[in-house]
Order: C-alpha cells, then sequence, then structure tokens
C-alpha cells in the first residue's frame, strides 16, 4: 500500500482555507479503540472531514487525571490510538492529529477558565460525577474535577464550530458553551459558541449486556481484535436472559447481538428476518432445532463484524509496519494544530487586554 509521508506538510496550506468551520474531536489515549468509538464518533469524523477543517487531539494531559502514577502507558497507547484512526480512513492530510500536551496554549486558555466556572458547577456535571463514582474513592485529584474546563479549552483553542460526541458527553459541551458565553459577556465576541453532533447510532452496549462498551469492563470488541478473537466474543455475547432453550419468544430490542446486527450487518434484509424469528421462537422444520437459536444469530453476527473489520485490519498492520510513520504524522498534525491555538490566544490576550506588548 502506498502510504503517504506527510511530515513537512505546511501549516499555512491547511490554515488557508478561512471558509470551511472547524471541528475539534479527539479521545484520551488510555488503550486503543473499539467498536463502540467507531459508530460513536469514528465513522462521523471521517464523513466530514472533507467538509470541515478537522482537528482532532490526542488528550495526553487529560488522560493523566486518572493514569498520573503510570504515564509511561500514554506513549504507547497514542501508537495505538493513532493506527486505529488511520485505519479506519482519517487521512493525515485532511485532518489534525495533534498531541494535548505539546499546545501550552490550551493549558494557558484553562487557567483563564477556571475564573469563569465555580467548584459546585463543576461537581454538579453529571459526566464527572459518574465518573468519579466509578473511578476514585474519597481522594480525587483536583485535576479530574476541572476536566471539564481543560475540555473547554481543547475545544475553543481550536475556535471549533462543532464537536462530534456521545450523548454522554453532552454534559461537557454544554458547560463548555457556558464558560464561552460567559468569555464573550465579559470580554466582547471572540470565541465560537460550538455545536455538538450526535452520531445516528445509539450507543453500542457492551458484549456483557452492560450500558457501556469499554477496556476496563471487559467488554469491548476492538478495531484490531484478529478474527479468532472476535469469533469468541461474539458467542460469549449476552442476549435474552429468559430464552433458556432457544424455542421461546425472545426480545430484539435492548439484546445486544441485534443491536450489533443494526449497527454492522449490512443484509438489512436477512436481519429483519431473524428478528421476525427470533421475535417468534419456537422450533424448525426437523421439529427439534429452534427456528432460530442465539448461537446461529451470533455466528452471523461474527461474520458480519470480521467482514467489516478485516479491510482495517489490513490497513493497520501496513501502517504499523513503518515505525515512524505515526509520530511523523503527529509532528505535523500538532504543529498545524498549534498555530491554530496561537492565532485564538492572540485574540483571547486582546480581548482581555492582556497583550501587554501587542
Amino acid at each position: 500500500m502506498n502510504i503517504p509521508f506527510i511530515p513537512s506538510i505546511p501549516v499555512k496550506i491547511f490554515l488557508m482555507n478561512q471558509e470551511k468551520k472547524r471541528i475539534l474531536t479527539g479521545d484520551r489515549p488510555t488503550g486503543p479503540l473499539h467498536i463502540g468509538h467507531y459508530v460513536g464518533s469514528l465513522q462521523n469524523r471521517v464523513k466530514l472531514q472533507d467538509e470541515y477543517e478537522t482537528y482532532i487531539l490526542l488528550a495526553d494531559v487529560q488522560a493523566l487525571t486518572d493514569n498520573f502514577e503510570r504515564p509511561e502507558i500514554l506513549r504507547a497507547n497514542m501508537r495505538e490510538v493513532v493506527l486505529d484512526y488511520l485505519a479506519v480512513g482519517l487521512d493525515p492530510q485532511k485532518c489534525a492529529f495533534v498531541v494535548q500536551s505539546l499546545v501550552p496554549e490550551i493549558a494557558e486558555l484553562t487557567v483563564y477558565y477556571l475564573n469563569l466556572v465555580t467548584l459546585v458547577r463543576l461537581q454538579r456535571n453529571p459526566t464527572v460525577k459518574t465518573e468519579i463514582a466509578q473511578k476514585f474513592g474519597g481522594e480525587v485529584p483536583a485535576g479530574f474535577v476541572c476536566y471539564p474546563v481543560s475540555q473547554a479549552a481543547d475545544i475553543t483553542a481550536f475556535n471549533a464550530h462543532l464537536v462530534p460526541v456521545g450523548d454522554d458527553q453532552d454534559p461537557m459541551i454544554e458547560q463548555t458553551r457556558e464558560i464561552v458565553a460567559r468569555f464573550n459577556r465579559l470580554y466582547g465576541e471572540t470565541l465560537v459558541v460550538p455545536d455538538k453532533l450526535h452520531s445516528p447510532v445509539a450507543r453500542l452496549p457492551g458484549t456483557d449486556g452492560g450500558a457501556k462498551m469499554g477496556k476496563s469492563l471487559d467488554n469491548a470488541i476492538y478495531l484490531r481484535d484478529d478474527e479468532a478473537t472476535v469469533n469468541k466474543k461474539v458467542m460469549a455475547m449476552f442476549t435474552d436472559p429468559n430464552r433458556l432453550r432457544g424455542i421461546e419468544p425472545g426480545n430484539v430490542e435492548g439484546n445486544p447481538v441485534f443491536v450489533y446486527h443494526d449497527a454492522f450487518n449490512p443484509d438489512r434484509e436477512r436481519v429483519a428476518e431473524m428478528k421476525e424469528m427470533y421475535r417468534q421462537g419456537g422450533v424448525g422444520p426437523d421439529g427439534k432445532k429452534p427456528l432460530l437459536g442465539d448461537v446461529q444469530v451470533k455466528r452471523e453476527l461474527a461474520a458480519a463484524l470480521n467482514a467489516f473489520l478485516e479491510p482495517i485490519r489490513t490497513r493497520r498492520e501496513e501502517l504499523a509496519r513503518d515505525e515512524s510513520f505515526v509520530r511523523d504524522v503527529l509532528r505535523a498534525g500538532t504543529a498545524r494544530g498549534r498555530e491554530r491555538a496561537r492565532q485564538t490566544m492572540d485574540a483571547v490576550r486582546t480581548a482581555m487586554k492582556i497583550d501587554y506588548f501587542g
């Protein structure tokens, strides 16, 4: 495969198309990406990269809020996440992959924004409350509580118009909009108030039937999983707990196997047929075996998932052979991102009357 080499792409070329609106999105590099990330945001990013000036942030500073005792894991994860980005079709000539910690303007904005929000408001943020309950006891790092402020700085450093997110991130975007609105009231219209964009596909449940798929929950199918791993995970998936023998009428709604079929099986007629048979229950023509058992539904899902993942796996393996490619992509993207953030900070300092030598 011919992999484009672009570390020297000029920053000004990327920024010259001023009529394009901007997107900011990204991930914390805490592990490889899974199919939940794909339906939740990656597919939208791929579709929109031609229409928008796109910045994709590797949020390593935010990842440190709950990995500060083992920061070394971020280096390896950074590479894995970028390989996933490239493998699903994100183009480094259209998107800037930006390392958060290498854009100091984001940290500067975070400090300014901390004056525009109260501690009580941060503690009321539903996303923060949920994650604190999941990850921490009584000792909660201040950096984690301030995560929404940091995220607001991420978005506004690039003056993003649009932020593709899962619905669980709605409270974060709402807090960003509040901070931007207050900044603009105090200092004049300077920053873009960002809009959010949801995926057309609802969040995927975990393979265990849990509401959320995640590495720490051990219930995810990863974009890099090989065929045998996918087969094993699918065959172990939860289905309808009340369908004990496979001949009872089963529930399709909320059934993780059928949720995945809806998201990844392109044969819509077959999916509809399976749903009808599953709801109906009963035995097949032999009078013994189920009309449609869970094993068959899972086998067809595994086949659909592997067909979807195979080109992603192949491209990922090809990209991974070049040890320097990911580093070069990150270096080029970070330079482009920092140039945009510098423009934003010039405007912010002018608005706040702290451009002392301007």
